[in-house]
């Protein structure tokens, strides 16, 4: 039996180029490729999934300092060009690197937002991954609203970056029903 051939670093940069020239940005921030250099497409997010995304992005911002960014694509060491939601690293990591290729080492904080998202199958992977490649955290916010934050060491009581998420509920499920701002069931 034939085992699947994982690309190294240059060949998932090869592929990501071959993938990435000429497509749209909106088209770019669908697509992520495996460790083989297959595409991997993801749907597009709602609006509440983006708002939620918007938001974690501003509190990180605010607890951290501005060197955060939103759908960035980044080279994981097992598990392929992946793009988190929100990710931030310090300044001398940002230098470096072609801004038009993925962000080559996995940065300080990764943060994944499962509401209405493919991901929830590879959640754990993404984490593993993530971390794997020298994250000093992630933070995985459930469909549900549930914040959880990990580390090298497991799951986290509380983020080492001292950010606290406070999400809006009413972009979150209760039930599989979307609670409305005025108590009205969606």
């Amino acid at each position: 039996m034939n085992a699947p051939i994982l690309l190294d670093r240059n060949g998932l940069l090869a592929a990501w180029r071959r993938l990435t020239t000429g497509a749209e940005s909106a088209q770019r921030e669908l697509c992520e490729l495996d460790e083989r250099g297959e595409v991997v497409m993801n749907s597009r997010p709602s609006a509440r999934r983006q708002i939620v995304v918007t938001d974690i992005f501003c509190h990180v911002t605010e607890h951290i300092g501005h060197l955060a960014a939103m759908s960035v694509p980044v080279m994981t060491p097992s598990f392929g060009i992946r793009v988190p939601d929100v990710v931030w690293m310090s300044c001398d990591k940002w230098e470096g690197f072609d801004r038009d290729d993925p962000v080559p080492c996995v940065p300080d904080l990764c943060v994944e937002v499962l509401l209405d998202s493919d991901r929830a199958q590879d959640v754990d992977r993404r984490v593993k991954s993530y971390l794997e490649g020298g994250a000093i955290e992630v933070i995985v916010v459930g469909q549900d609203g549930q914040v959880e934050f990990w580390g090298a060491e497991g799951q986290r009581l509380a983020s080492v970056f001292g950010i606290t998420l406070s999400l809006d509920r009413m972009y979150f499920e209760e039930g599989g029903v979307v609670a409305a701002p005025d108590g009205v069931r969606c």
